[in-house]
């Protein structure tokens, strides 16, 4: 058995990238990098998680041994900071933002109806690039994306050429959508709302811990969170379970996680920027807590704002200054804002994107940051525009749609999303969460609408 984001073997060349990104010293990731070739190692990091060929006993435990070796090479950094504290005293002042003691119905069933529609177009074209994607939605009259994806008509080579995400297709495409398909895009949000109800403000990184282990199947979630869930059953205790042989600790697996936090502090984007650190600290760092932080306080001004570009820049208030994400996000933001005021065009924003950004890998923070970021911007507070942008830019196609379909359904509400997107839902989602295999959409915003009460507990 071939395990994604998890054998040593793997993770050696995901470490050393990690560490180049974060400007460790090139002397020490080199020499590390040689000894591993010379052993037989693979230089190269997968994008799948995992190599084709098992390692032999001896080269897996050298690996083990040079993971070790690499942890000693993570460079501090006071614009990149880990605590709580530290990042805090980076920021500037919080944004003036309505506090609504009720937040508007539709717009928290507009939020939640996002999330899943911009999960669910980004499906099916998980893991194919920015081309492929261009090329089936051109076949199959659907360039530019304005519904979503099919089979049919689909020309057998070009089927071949791109092959759809073997997971999603048998549920995500037109002619197979019958709900919201199970997703850990969606799966986080309803274990989150469950945590928020049942903690509040005291939610603890070891309680997010203890629900995942509850309710969490291991082979649901990827990448950090895999990482991290390991270093659970090894009894690491936080934050080593975000730092021990986990190389993807600043990929966009907190990310995803963190919208019911925005939700549960309409308006107050630190307070929900704080709880979205909390979680995320438990498999992430640096940027990986800060692309966390910064979804969770768009979803917090989404419920309150009224333009994307006010959302983000209410969200722009808890990204450390000097970041690597800042500075993402400030690409992303202008590259939206041109294509917004027609001097590019989709394809040039994106093109700028990917210049810059295009040599990470396609679950990084960083790339995907910048393409929720600039599809907000050129939207125009169009979720259908908005998720459309975020899908075609073909870097974590389900996961950026979600976020951007979150955002923008919290700003326009249920009522500004065309039913051709939200009505198959069938109104539920299904999940792999202990309890019944789908959840009422109508039922989790009641839920929501409740928890800004519970946060002033």
């Amino acid at each position: 058995m071939r395990l994604t984001w998890a054998q040593p073997e793997d993770l050696v060349a995901a470490e050393i990238t990690a560490l180049r990104e974060q400007g460790a010293a090139e002397a020490v990731l080199a020499s590390v990098e040689e000894r591993w070739i010379a052993a037989g190692g693979d230089p190269v990091l997968q994008p799948a998680g995992a190599s084709a060929v098992p390692a032999p006993p001896a080269l897996r435990a050298f690996a083990r041994e040079l993971l070790d070796e690499l942890a000693a090479a993570q460079p501090a950094s006071d614009e990149e900071p880990d605590d709580w504290e530290s990042i805090e005293a980076l920021l500037p002042p919080a944004p003036q933002l309505p506090r609504p003691r009720r937040i508007e119905s539709d717009r928290v069933r507009g939020a939640w109806y996002g999330r899943a529609v911009g999960c669910l177009l980004g499906k099916p074209v998980e893991k194919i690039p920015r081309a492929g994607i261009e090329e089936i939605a051109r076949a199959t009259g659907n360039w530019p994306i304005t519904g979503y994806f099919t089979a049919q008509g689909l020309p057998p080579d070009v089927a071949a050429r791109w092959p759809w995400n073997r997971r999603s297709a048998p549920t995500s495409l037109v002619e197979n959508i019958a709900g919201m398909p199970e997703d850990d895009d969606l799966n986080f949000a309803l274990l989150a709302l469950d945590m928020v109800e049942g903690r509040g403000s005291a939610l603890t990184t070891e309680d997010v811990a203890e629900a995942w282990l509850a309710s969490l199947p291991a082979g649901r979630v990827f990448t950090a969170e895999r990482a991290a869930y390991r270093n659970l059953l090894d009894a690491r205790p936080v934050p080593d379970t975000a730092t021990h042989h986990n190389p993807f600790r600043e990929w966009i697996g907190a990310l995803i996680r963190v919208d019911v936090y925005g939700w549960a502090h309409p308006g107050d984007v630190r307070s929900a920027a704080r709880l979205a650190w909390t979680d995320a600290r438990l498999s992430h760092t640096r940027n990986g807590l800060y692309g966390a932080m910064w979804a969770a306080a768009l979803c917090s001004a989404s419920l309150v704002a009224a333009s994307p570009a006010e959302a983000l820049d209410a969200a722009d208030a808890v990204v450390p200054p000097g970041s690597r994400l800042a500075a993402a996000v400030a690409l992303g933001r202008r590259a939206g804002a041109d294509r917004a005021a027609g001097t590019i065009d989709d394809a040039q924003a994106l093109d700028r994107l990917h210049a810059e950004l295009g040599s990470l890998h396609w679950v990084h923070t960083l790339n995907n940051a910048a393409l929720i970021a600039c599809a907000l911007e050129a939207s125009g507070g169009s979720v259908g525009r908005g998720i459309a942008i975020a899908v075609a830019g073909g870097w974590d196609t389900d996961s950026a749609g979600a976020t951007v379909g979150s955002v923008l359904g919290g700003l326009g509400g249920l009522s500004g999303i065309d039913a051709a997107w939200t009505a198959p839902l069938d109104g539920r989602i299904a999940t792999s969460l202990p309890g019944s295999a789908s959840r009422s959409i109508e039922e989790l915003a009641q839920r929501t609408l409740r928890l800004p009460a519970r946060m002033s507990l």
